[in-house]
């Protein structure tokens, strides 16, 4: 069997991070088994409809990593199938369920739905349609139907389900299911102005793009029993269902925008790198081996099984995202993360540096942050002369004979022809060993006077990348502040 699979979103907003997983399991699965994966947009709830929608879908889909193998043809340009665009199509298999007794007319008014559901409630009965005591085309007779409809009252085409039996399915993930045919809706169809609901529209559209395996979200499991009935009905194949578990957050409940970013756009502004954020959305649900957590997106396409993803929710873990995006970032090539920390920079007003340069400060910084939009406020002082000294650790740090004890070193320092890491720390290890002091002790007064603050990269680092020029100067500077009082 050709594997032929699709992500069928609604245009209703931002691309959900459950929504990206089951698009990226699709393309796992497509790509493994050389098969296709398809983009399909389902706007058929023009309610839901949010303006530009599409376009933010297939932008992060792409930022993602996850190409679709087919699209329409439409005007010379290639875009995803739409389904407000294939609406004769829906109408034409409604009717012919109509033609063989397989669905009903029905009039009910939305007054009439509450009375029914506020009456099944108070007789403790499952909320379904009560299609023999409702208004519609068994009911009423196939006569009165037709004097209703053409008298021009609304109406909208029901599916009827069979009053006895069950229906059955096999799962992939689940295994076996079985639903009695009398906790079945007997599920709108075609909507009274004329839409197909998700139902028809999904099930029509996956037996004529012939897709082999439906893989989506657990909360489409209930909904799966009718279409199997559509399937039956229409005496067509069923695909091969794989329904993935829910996302949770740390607290076991569902994700939710209440919750937090639930948005893939949101994490993308956060600064995840994308190869970061696709691995961990992957093994969100499923972990092809169980004895590491990093792989490369062919990594992931060689050794998907979706037999092997589980049943029970998985946990959007923020930690360990961030511990992934750090693993990532170790490892990000440097020409890739320049232009992204010149951005950074110029967000700070911190502009004409050289690539070379910015190369550097990401070389010394990138094990020290979980974000590369996290360099620019650690490292004001690389770009700038210190105007204020972290006053705690200059008490901590900065004694009375402080001063005698840094200038000899910074005059050996300032004589320097190579001003390197290695040449910098050999320098002042000589210096120590002789002056019979610890490094410690000159080595915090020289952080204080070149860049204010207690923390950061390795000492003789920073010194190299500021240059000899400008360290001697902030020496000094700092010195004849510290003298006359002025810090």
């Amino acid at each position: 069997m050709d594997v032929r699979v699709r992500f069928a979103p609604s245009p209703t907003g931002y691309l959900h991070v459950g929504g990206l997983r089951t698009a990226l399991y699709n393309y796992l699965f497509a790509k493994k088994h050389g098969g296709k994966c398809i983009l399909r947009i389902e706007d058929t709830d023009r309610t839901r409809f949010v303006e530009n929608a599409t376009e933010n879908l297939i932008e992060n889909l792409r930022w993602a990593g996850i190409e679709f193998d087919e699209s329409l043809e439409k005007e010379g340009e290639f875009g995803p199938y739409i389904q407000s665009e294939r609406f004769d199509l829906y109408t034409k298999y409604g009717k012919e369920l109509l033609e063989k007794d397989l669905a009903y007319y029905a009039f009910d008014t939305s007054e009439e739905l509450e009375a029914m559901r506020e009456r099944l409630k108070q007789e403790g009965g499952s909320f379904k349609y009560d299609r023999n005591k409702m208004r519609n085309s068994i009911t009423l007779g196939k006569e009165e139907a037709e004097k209703l409809i053409a008298a021009g009252e609304d109406y909208v085409i029901r599916m009827k389900v069979p009053e006895e039996g069950e229906v059955r399915f096999k799962d992939i993930i689940r295994g076996e299911v079985k639903v009695p045919c009398k906790d079945v809706d007997d599920q709108i169809l075609l909507k009274s102005d004329g839409f197909p609901t998700y139902h028809l529209a999904n099930v029509v559209d996956d037996h004529f793009m012939q897709i082999s395996h439906v893989i989506r979200g657990e909360e489409w499991l209930p909904s799966t029993p009718k279409h199997v009935l559509l399937y039956q009905f229409f005496g067509w194949d069923t695909p091969d269902f794989a329904h993935l578990p829910l996302l949770l957050n740390e607290k076991k409940a569902k994700l939710s925008k209440r919750h937090g970013d639930v948005a893939v756009e949101d994490f993308r502004a956060k600064g995840y790198l994308r190869d970061a954020f696709v691995n961990f959305i992957a093994l969100l649900g499923w972990n092809p081996t169980g004895d590491r957590e990093i792989y490369s997106m062919q990594e992931l396409i060689d050794l998907f099984d979706l037999s092997k993803v589980n049943k029970a929710g998985a946990v959007f873990d923020l930690k360990k995202l961030a511990w992934m995006n750090q693993q990532y970032l170790k490892e990000l090539p440097t020409s890739e993360a320049v232009p992204v920390l010149k951005a950074e920079l110029e967000k700070h007003e911190v502009t004409g540096l050289e690539d070379n340069y910015i190369a550097q400060v990401f070389e010394l910084f990138k094990e020290r942050v979980t974000f590369i939009s996290e360099i620019p406020e650690m490292t004001s002082y690389l770009y700038t002369e210190p105007t204020e000294f972290d006053e705690k650790y200059m008490a901590k740090r900065w004694k009375e004979d402080t001063a005698d004890m840094v200038k000899p070193l910074i005059e050996k320092l300032s004589q320097l022809e190579e001003f390197t890491h290695d040449s910098t720390h050999d320098l002042t290890k000589a210096h120590c060993e002789e002056a019979d002091v610890k490094m410690g002790q000159l080595m915090h007064p020289l952080r204080l006077m070149l860049t204010g603050i207690s923390s950061g990269a390795g000492m003789f680092d920073t010194m190299a990348l500021i240059g000899k020029d400008r360290c001697i100067k902030r020496f000094e500077t700092f010195l004849a502040k510290k003298e006359s009082g002025e810090i």
